[in-house]
């Protein structure tokens, strides 16, 4: 009886497997994604590298295997490209897109690449696919990774469920709407879109004016003693205070690929806050403030001459304007200290002597004709 019993289980664990492999549906093949040239030829970037950064990085596809004997649906199985999904998307682009180095190199960054399957909710015998995709594109500028735009796409097919392979058209599909759409991104961004810029262009001009209370630098038009409209101090140290200053504008536009930088640089006197005594309204007097306006314009003339291309960059050409600003205000502050000190407020002749012929010099090297 015992040995009876053990042939007994022996051959019951024998065909356990071959029971549960008649209830189990084989492995699906891996994903093999098919080259097919692309409809249109980029101009403006190629492919550089493909990133997979997919928050899940299991197999991108969930796919139903052909129904069992009987026509019942088997559950869906985990299809992963082949090679991977990184792997995979670039042998994709590498033979689907053409790829001129000398153009703009972009970057791919995948983010969601999913197929999933299921029965056909109303149509027996149908299985309905889903497929969603979703890219980043960047491309390197001066070795800083600049961010384009983002691609997101959702596609389905209808397959029937005896006759699996709906899945790699449709994605390969979802691929080259991907691609087409970059292409049409960038052509259609590259003549305004400064992330687009290759080359950076700086055009510097002056404001003039007119304006009420306002008085522009202009060699043509100096100084004179009626734009000094405020009431005259208490007696102090000088017998006249003109306040000038400088600032600028910036505007930015890209035109082919090129930004053009469109600085407007403004050095000024404000009439309602200079001054002068009724006792020294004096050719002297007016001559010592004009110096002071005269040291803000070649201030604002240095300024201009290092905010050119060589020293500002694509990706923070603000900031760096901005530093060149602050220097340039700490250089007027001093410089008009300076002057004010060395001349004793222009009591001190043989000083203002000096100055006038250093200021007129320094105008002169900057094609500006000094004023009286």
């Amino acid at each position: 009886m015992p040995a009876v019993l053990g042939r007994w289980l022996l051959a019951g664990l024998l065909g356990l497997p071959a029971a549960l492999g008649a209830r189990s549906a084989p492995p699906l093949p891996p994903l093999v994604l098919r080259a097919a040239p692309l409809p249109f030829t980029p101009t403006e970037f190629y492919v550089a590298a493909v990133l997979d950064e997919r928050a899940d990085r299991s197999a991108v596809a969930w796919l139903l295997p052909p129904p069992a004997a009987g026509g019942k649906q088997q559950p869906a199985q985990p299809v992963d490209l082949q090679g991977g999904a990184q792997r995979a998307l670039q042998d994709y682009v590498r033979q689907s897109l053409a790829r001129n180095p000398a153009l703009r190199p972009v970057t791919i960054r995948l983010r969601e690449c999913q197929v999933r399957e299921a029965p056909a909710a109303g149509a027996p015998g149908r299985v309905e696919g889903r497929v969603t995709l979703s890219m980043a594109f960047d491309w390197e500028r001066n070795g800083r990774r600049i961010h384009l735009t983002d691609y997101r796409g959702a596609a389905r097919y209808l397959r029937p469920a005896a006759q699996p392979g709906g899945a790699e058209p449709a994605l390969r599909q979802a691929l080259a709407e991907s691609l087409g759409y970059l292409h049409h991104w960038i052509n259609r961004e590259v003549n305004g879109n400064a992330k687009l810029a290759t080359s950076l262009r700086v055009q510097a001009t002056d404001v003039t004016g007119p304006a009420a209370d306002t008085l522009y630098y202009s060699p043509a038009r100096p100084l004179q003693l009626s734009d000094f409209r405020a009431a005259p101090r208490p007696a102090g140290r000088y017998a006249a205070s003109v306040f000038p200053s400088f600032a600028y504008t910036a505007q930015a536009r890209t035109v082919g690929g090129v930004l053009q930088l469109q600085l407007r640089v403004q050095v000024f006197v404000v009439r309602s806050m200079s001054w002068v005594a009724d006792d020294a309204r004096t050719a002297h007097t007016l001559s010592h403030e004009q110096r002071h306006f005269d040291l803000v314009k070649l201030v604002a003339e240095r300024f201009k001459r290092k905010v050119v291309p060589d020293s500002l960059t694509l990706d923070n050409y603000d900031a760096r304007m901005q530093y060149q600003f602050l220097q340039s205000w700490w250089e007027m502050n001093r410089l008009q200290e300076q002057y004010d000190g060395e001349t004793q407020g222009g009591q001190n002749e043989a000083a203002q002597a000096r100055w006038n012929q250093r200021v007129a010099a320094e105008l002169r090297a900057f094609g500006l004709s000094p004023a009286p």
